[in-house]
């Protein structure tokens, strides 16, 4: 026979059981108020945590932004037109997350980490939180590896190394998207993995840039993660901090990584546009008051890990776009004072046909030669200096002819040191390469080559110095140093070529050359 009081209490225990699971499932459920724009404003959830994923139904999904005391409100990742007043809502309990792992390389994804680029699912083994706390100051360690990006303006005088957060900045159609392209390409061959993030561009030029990287041979060791101008706002919001999840994945397994956020400026308009959505008080400008936030917590992310953590890192290259050139507006303010270093793209530089138009005065990088090799550093250390004085006396040269010698000289350099720094898209060079150009323009051995000539002797004298002075290219392959026997090596490579390839020019030609490059 049964105990009665054993029957009691185990009835009393059971509905206690039943009680409390239909308390939490309430809890966990909840009921749309309005929805429109994107955004949805909820009853119930009362459990619901900040970021928390949401389940709409029909597959569509969404985040919990606001938590307010009765009601969240919520931006929908997907298309809400099938979501009406009254539907039920319900927490997943799991924050927002994307798919990690290896599989992602050579994929174009959006921002929920699912394949857009037509070749099949993506079968990855982890998934892992898009917004997470930045590595602290004890798990880190100091850039000193530099990441080459070929292109011999910004591994001269704006270096960048692992673990860097530099900003590259300028007024639209200047330059910046072909940087990053060039500097993917030039890590096609090498051990660092590529995160491009297109954030509110079109459809079309993503299409075109991953064509480029495939024609290239660098989509192989780079992954894509886009958000369309025709996404919704969450998306674009989210997309950045997708790719920094998928960029940290490599970081965290010991590996290198490059990631390039294109651009930031319109990430900062979606989530402004989020926040007006959600009533959330606005600020300067309409953003709203953690904007700063919003970027400084996704750019800290970008670090160099110590060997007690892997020893990987996660650079960053993000992109603000201008207005006018005017680097005191509210964004582009805010993002120079989060990052390393800027690398400031002049509009009239560039329809000068100076490309890459770097700004010498206004780009620095805070690591600094920290970031090159010994022999770069060794070459390149007079080459900011030298056209930072060229840009100033040629502004002042245009208002007289009566010119002392030495300032002369300093016009004659500069405008050679200018055509050196050309560079064609799709044409990263090694380091080494560089080095040996770079050398041949601070030495002086280009002082006696027309200015018009400069770009055919660069493009001829890196293949000469392989093939006939292959020493010099294996000694700087093998160690970035560039000694004493190795520099006069150089000059007698130099003196052979300008004889054999006949680009020397009389003292008289080059002066006329110079003040025919000064009037145009």
């Amino acid at each position: 026979m049964s105990d009665p009081t054993a029957d009691k209490i185990t009835a009393t225990l059971a509905g206690r059981v039943e009680k409390s699971s239909l308390a939490r499932q309430q809890k966990s459920r909840g009921r749309i108020i309005s929805v429109g724009d994107g955004i949805a404003v909820i009853a119930g959830l009362s459990e619901v945590k900040a970021s928390e994923r949401l389940n709409f139904g029909g597959g569509v999904f969404g985040i919990a932004l606001n938590l307010d005391e009765s009601t969240v409100g919520a931006v929908i990742l997907g298309d809400d037109t099938g979501l009406k007043e009254g539907g039920e809502v319900r927490s997943t309990g799991e924050v927002m997350s994307v798919p990690v792992g290896d599989e992602l390389i050579g994929r174009v994804v959006n921002a929920l980490g699912e394949p857009i680029d037509g070749k099949g699912p993506i079968k990855t083994k982890k998934r892992a939180p898009v917004d997470v706390v930045a590595p602290g100051v004890i798990s880190r360690q100091s850039v000193d590896t530099p990441l080459h990006t070929g292109v011999k303006a910004i591994d001269a005088m704006v270096p960048i190394g692992r673990g860097q957060r530099e900003l590259i900045i300028g007024d639209r159609q200047s330059g910046k998207t072909a940087l990053i392209v060039d500097t993917i390409l030039n890590q096609k061959k090498g051990d660092v993995i590529s995160i491009y993030v297109a954030i509110g561009q079109k459809a079309s030029k993503v299409a075109r840039l991953v064509a480029t990287l495939e024609e290239h041979g660098a989509m192989e060791r780079s992954v894509v993660v886009v958000a369309t101008a025709t996404d919704p706002a969450a998306q674009l919001y989210l997309a950045p901090y997708a790719g920094c999840t998928i960029g940290e994945y490599f970081r965290d397994s010991g590996r290198d990584a490059l990631i390039a956020y294109d651009d930031l400026s319109k990430h900062a308009t979606a989530y402004r546009e989020l926040s007006l959505l959600l009533r959330r008080p606005s600020g300067r400008e309409a953003y709203p008051g953690d904007v700063f936030y919003l970027h400084s917590r996704l750019l800290e992310r970008a670090a160099r890990l110590n060997k007690e953590h892997g020893n990987g890192s996660l650079t960053a290259l993000p992109v603000i776009e201008t207005q006018a050139g005017d680097l005191s507006a509210y964004i582009p303010t805010n993002v120079i004072s989060i990052t390393d270093g800027q690398i400031y793209l002049e509009t009239d530089l560039f329809y000068q046909g100076i490309r890459p138009a770097i700004n010498v005065g206004n780009s620095v990088s805070r690591v600094g030669g920290a970031a090159q090799t010994k022999a770069m550093k060794s070459v390149a250390g007079s080459l900011r200096l030298e056209l930072a004085q060229y840009r100033e006396l040629a502004a002042f040269a245009q208002f007289g002819s009566d010119l002392g010698e030495e300032t002369r000289g300093r016009l004659d350099r500069g405008a050679r040191l200018t055509e050196v720094l050309k560079q064609d898209q799709y044409q990263p060079l090694k380091d080494y390469q560089q080095v040996v150009i770079i050398y041949a323009a601070t030495s002086g051995g280009l002082d006696d080559v027309a200015v018009e000539r400069i770009q055919e002797f660069g493009a001829q004298f890196i293949p000469y110095v392989e093939q006939k002075h292959g020493k010099v290219a294996t000694a700087l392959k093998k160690e970035p140093v560039l000694t004493d026997e190795l520099k006069a090596e150089l000059d007698k490579a130099i003196t052979q070529f300008k004889k054999a390839k006949r680009f020397s020019q009389s003292s008289d030609d080059r002066h006329q050359t110079s003040d025919a490059s000064r009037e145009s």
